[in-house]
């Protein structure tokens, strides 16, 4: 994957155990960016070397995901909950120096970004969510339309070993089928060394690792949120979603984000699907710039 970030090494830390793998480039104020499903930091290819000039970039992988650990699962999924992956971003941030940083999250990374917003609220100066909703709002909104085009998220909770099976029969199937289905044209807007990346990191031990995710999202990580339904996220907010997708489509995400932080939310849709990283980076890196710089 070294052709998608030219001479940036692919650097480790250990967090009570756990191997977070990240890269890190650029000069200027930290930007911690994390990942969605089912992809990697990877995603972030096109983006980073627009705001590299501006700001000191941090791309994980979440644990469990790409080249980071697969810690064992539990019974209550707690190993793989956002609390749990907040916990990893906030050490790494804190061992490279970084007491404050900007945050933007995409897909899992959102909700991992919100719970790090929550868990860890001094740290974070602003945050940039991309393509969702809250958890508890989405589950509590569930309806035959969103479970009919969010499926995964009521078939990768089920208990091991069903989905890891099905998965494995064709991976490959499974993961470009998922991507595919979420942009704007197929899997066209992927750069195809990307597309080989997620592929490569796309494996038994990561499937079960996703799937102790979306587990850990209808079960402890629900807890946590009801638990905190009364604490709202301090810093300001911004969020961008794509207008041919599914939060578009059957969410509020400027009225649902306001009801949960204190500060003023700010955000709209962009003329994309899901993947707006790779479906429009210059636009993203635009309002990131726009968001993240302001006074």
């Amino acid at each position: 994957m070294s052709e998608l970030f030219p001479a940036v090494q692919l650097e480790s830390f250990d967090n009570e155990g756990v191997r977070i793998v990240y890269r890190r480039v650029g000069e200027g104020p930290p930007l911690l960016l994390l990942h969605g499903f089912p992809q990697t930091h990877a995603m972030w290819h096109r983006v980073a070397p627009l705001l590299a000039s501006h700001f000191e970039l941090v791309m994980p992988d979440l644990r469990g995901y790409g080249d980071s650990a697969r810690p064992a699962s539990r019974p209550d999924h707690e190993p793989y909950s956002k609390r749990a992956m907040a916990a990893d971003v906030s050490a790494l941030m804190r061992s490279l120096g970084h007491r404050q940083y900007f945050v933007c999250g995409h897909d899992r990374g959102g909700r991992v970004a919100h719970r790090l917003a929550l868990d860890h609220a001094g740290d974070v100066l602003r945050l940039l969510l991309l393509d969702i909703s809250p958890t508890l709002t989405m589950y509590e909104r569930t309806t035959m339309e969103f479970a009919r085009l969010y499926y995964h998220w009521f078939f990768l909770i089920q208990p091991e070993p069903l989905p890891e099976t099905l998965i494995g029969a064709d991976p490959s199937f499974y993961l470009r089928t998922k991507l595919g289905a979420w942009g704007s044209s197929g899997t066209d807007h992927f750069d195809v060394r990307a597309l080989a990346e997620y592929q490569r990191c796309f494996t038994p031990a990561a499937i079960h690792a996703m799937c102790e995710d979306y587990r850990a999202s209808a079960s402890i990580d629900l807890e946590h949120d009801r638990a905190d339904q009364a604490r709202r996220i301090a810093c300001p907010l911004h969020i961008l979603w794509g207008e041919r997708g599914v939060i578009e489509r059957l969410f509020a995400p400027l009225s649902d984000w306001q009801a949960k932080a204190a500060d003023v939310v700010t955000g709209r849709p962009l003329r994309c699907g899901h993947y707006i990283a790779e479906e429009l980076p210059d636009q993203l890196a635009a309002e990131a710039l726009a968001f993240l710089k302001r006074t």
